[in-house]
C-alpha cells in the first residue's frame, strides 16, 4: 500500500509544496520551533519519573521524622 510513498521524487515534490506555502525564510523558523518543542516533550516524559522518585524519598524522610 505504501511501497511507493517514499521515493525520492514524491519527497522531492513534497519540499517543493512546502517552499511554496511557508517561503525559504520561515523554513528556518520552523525547524527551531520544532526542535524545541522536541525538547519539551522529551523533558516532560522524563518529569514523571522523577517526581515518583521524589515522592517514594519524601515519604521516607516524613517516615524517619515520625
Amino acid at each position: 500500500m505504501f511501497q511507493g510513498l517514499f521515493q525520492p521524487m514524491h519527497l522531492l515534490v513534497i519540499l517543493i509544496i512546502v517552499l511554496v506555502i511557508f517561503g525559504p525564510g520561515k523554513l528556518g523558523d520552523l525547524g527551531s520551533t520544532l526542535g524545541k518543542s522536541i525538547k519539551g516533550f522529551q523533558k516532560a516524559m522524563q518529569e514523571p519519573e522523577n517526581k515518583k522518585e521524589d515522592t517514594s524519598e519524601a515519604k521516607k524522610i516524613n517516615d524517619k521524622k515520625e
